[in-house]
């Protein structure tokens, strides 16, 4: 695992040393350097060659956003966007992980002293985890569906997916290939509920099945994503005709809460047919419950470590002996709708 390197990049004097301090409390991190606008980051970065950046989307001059998208052209590094403005879940949030950022981190402007130990506290690891990350050039946000004339007709198989850091991407991304009649989908998303309320959102406009957080007795039927991240409950699999979703208050399971250990376990005792998959992200949920569902004989797939934008999860399910096949995004987009599709 490689060190960070890190040029911190804000506006204001007090962030600059706040996260400053925060950041050289992890180890293996080392913030190298300071800016306070574009112009000082782009000088920053050539003398210093940090392989991390954490900006501000608000900033004099040229914003935040406006510098990512002339980086990720130029001189593409793992990018973690800070601002009061992916607290809150804006289109800002989502752009700038279309352009390119690894993650979106939330300054913790009104909060309790013990809710800003805990928020900050979560920077050195996603800065660590950029830090090891694979950068991709700029990408669209938009492509053509390779699934447009692939008939789809639902083969009883549940679909279970997994993702945190990277992971809002990726699902751009991915569930554009998804028919009008997809497998009933649950996806355990680790990110801001905020954000992930404005994901929802705009995919809703965007996908052809249909796409919402998930709630307590949803009926998993065709056509429908459920997204589960919110914070505070686990979701886990009940069975019946239909099967449906329990919201469920629990301690975390090593650490996270949703868990897709938990979720993938429950999938795995109930003996559904079932897929599941775990894609980018950081930290090790989900590798021991996809285990469980291999185990119990369903598909299981993982994206591969050497390609996924965060491979520490991905890699995990590797180790735990989870996957039956590691691939690519597009790889994986595909084989998972061919995996529940009877033609």
């Amino acid at each position: 695992m490689n060190d960070a390197r890190v040029l911190v990049v804000d506006d204001s004097a007090a962030m600059r040393a706040l996260f400053s301090d925060v950041l050289e409390q992890q180890r293996n991190v080392t913030v190298i350097g300071t800016a306070a606008n574009a112009d000082e980051a782009r000088d920053q970065i050539a003398q210093l060659k940090p392989n991390v950046v954490t900006l501000d989307v608000e900033m004099p001059g040229m914003s935040g956003i406006e510098f990512l998208e002339e980086l990720m052209a130029t001189n593409p590094l793992p990018v973690v966007m800070l601002s009061s403005l992916t607290q809150s879940g804006t289109e800002t949030s989502l752009k700038a992980y279309a352009l390119g950022a690894v993650e979106c981190f939330p300054k913790p402007l009104k909060a309790t002293p013990e809710q800003f130990a805990k928020t900050v506290g979560k920077l050195g690891k996603i800065v660590l985890a950029a830090a090891n990350s694979n950068v991709k050039a700029q990408k669209s946000s938009h492509r053509e569906s390779r699934h447009s004339e692939v008939q789809f007709t639902w083969n009883g198989h549940y679909l279970a997916m997994a993702t945190s850091m990277g992971g809002i991407d990726a699902l751009t991304q991915m569930l554009g290939d998804f028919p009008a009649e997809c497998p009933p989908t649950v996806i355990v998303l680790q990110s801001e509920p905020a954000l992930v309320d404005t994901f929802i959102n705009r995919m809703a406009g965007e996908l052809k099945c249909k796409i919402a957080m998930a709630k307590d007795g949803a009926a998993l039927t065709p056509g429908m994503i459920h997204i589960a991240a919110d914070p505070e409950k686990h979701v886990v699999f009940e069975p019946g005709s239909p099967p449906r979703l329990r919201m469920v208050q629990r301690d975390p399971v090593d650490g996270a809460r949703p868990s897709a250990t938990l979720l993938f376990g429950t999938m795995a005792r109930a003996g559904v047919p079932s897929v599941g998959a775990i894609l980018t992200g950081m930290g090790g949920d989900g590798a021991k419950g996809l285990r469980l569902l291999r185990d119990a004989g369903s598909r299981t797939f993982v994206e591969d470590p050497a390609t996924a934008t965060v491979g520490e999860t991905p890699a995990a399910a590797v180790a735990a002996n989870a996957a039956e096949k590691i691939l690519s995004l597009d790889e994986l987009s595909v084989a998972l709708v061919a995996s529940c599709n009877q033609g």
